[in-house]
């Protein structure tokens, strides 16, 4: 195996740390959060005291100040456990950063220290029941009255949903002028009008906080605008390289996890008087998941070298996110094999990460829109 140089002896520290609040905060509970459809909120408070929230936002707003290799850390531990219901990467490292670099200074204050303490919980509301990962084609419109905008629409499929204190509404400011007419606004629990449905169920992340909301009329203060009116857009797009890898740092975490698992499957399973392991194609088998899955972490390695000194350019990021969830779903499938009729038991780590994974290649933009993403930087723009 090939040795990992990104990451420190600080970075391996923090590793240690995260591990064990997993063990003791997590992995006891997330079967019976997976049963109710949520975490606990208490869990979000207890990451906030362990340091493990919004680390990369700077030490004024309640944060670090610490390079997102940390968060890389946290990811790929919350992957080992398979701990799929926890939030935190979007809170931390996407609905923050949109706070930290677009925000004014009030707005910076006001929220992000208590979203690293956990007692404030992020979300950012993009997708709609006819628009997924074409964001040109949103419908909510948020329209200037004076000292407010009046919201109004619906989202759907939103991560920390339910929970959610604040969310970044993507709203149409000037709904004729396209994706030039695209606004960022956040929007409180409790605003009249404002309105959580219910909790969705999912084929996996059970344990995830999803769910549908809906604006009616909701006055919104000029002063809740995310950085400029009609650039929010553009914001999304330059955030873009960091989500989509981090949905590649889970995938090569989850997969190799489903390897280890398996691993310590066929070793003790018996078929015939003999262990799984001991068949040519288990071996083979093994030896081939492992390969491609050691590929696609020395290529995530390098995208996060390229990002820290910011160099990731979109293309290659979405060339991460797409190769990436493809091979987490073909390695998990193979592990199921692997295991039998017991892959299919939901007890089996490897049964719900099975689950899990399959939804990897649609959000943060499907894998067919990745591939148009990579094909324009090639001069391959599609003819209409």
């Amino acid at each position: 195996m090939i040795e990992r140089t990104l990451f420190t002896e600080d970075h391996e520290k923090f590793r240690d740390t995260v591990r064990k609040f997993l063990e003791k905060e997590v992995v006891p509970f997330h079967a019976e959060w997976e049963d109710q459809g949520y975490v606990d909120r208490a869990v979000w408070e207890k990451a906030g005291e362990a340091g493990l929230l919004c680390t990369s936002m700077p030490e004024e707003y309640g944060g670090f100040g610490a390079d997102k290799l940390y968060q890389v850390v946290l990811m790929e531990e919350t992957s080992r456990v398979g701990a799929s219901g926890l939030g935190f990467g979007l809170h931390s490292e996407i609905v923050a950063p949109y706070i930290l670099n677009y925000g004014s200074e009030e707005q910076k204050r006001h929220y992000l220290p208590q979203m690293a303490a956990g007692k404030v919980i992020g979300a950012i509301a993009m997708t709609e029941p006819a628009a997924g990962s074409d964001l040109q084609g949103i419908k909510s419109t948020a329209i200037r009255q004076g000292d407010h905008y009046l919201l109004n629409g619906s989202k759907t499929f939103i991560t920390n949903g339910y929970h959610a204190d604040v969310v970044i509404v993507v709203a149409k400011t000037q709904p004729d002028a396209g994706a030039k007419g695209t606004s960022l606004l956040l929007v409180d629990r409790g605003m009249p009008g404002f309105e959580k449905g219910k909790r969705l169920k999912k084929l996996g992340l059970r344990a995830q906080d999803t769910s549908e909301l809906f604006f009616d009329n909701v006055k919104v203060p000029t002063s809740q605008l995310l950085g400029k009116e009609n650039q929010g857009f553009i914001y999304l797009m330059q955030e873009l390289p960091w989500e989509r890898m981090q949905i590649a740092i889970g995938a090569m975490a989850n997969a190799q996890a489903a390897i280890d698992w398996t691993l310590d499957y066929v070793r003790e399973r018996k078929v015939f008087g003999t262990t799984v392991a001991s068949y040519q194609n288990t071996r083979f088998k093994l030896a081939e998941l492992q390969t491609e899955v050691q590929i696609g972490r020395v290529f995530v390695d390098r995208c996060m070298e390229l990002l820290m000194d910011k160099r990731l350019d979109t293309a290659t990021a979405s060339m991460a996110k797409y190769w990436c969830s493809d091979l987490q779903c073909k390695v998990l499938d193979e592990c199921v094999q692997l295991h039998g009729g017991y892959g299919f038991m939901w007890e089996y780590p490897v049964t719900r990460s099975y689950a899990d994974a399959r939804v990897q290649r649609i959000y943060g933009g499907t894998n067919e829109i990745m591939k148009e993403v990579i094909t324009r930087s090639m001069g391959l723009g599609a003819s209409r």
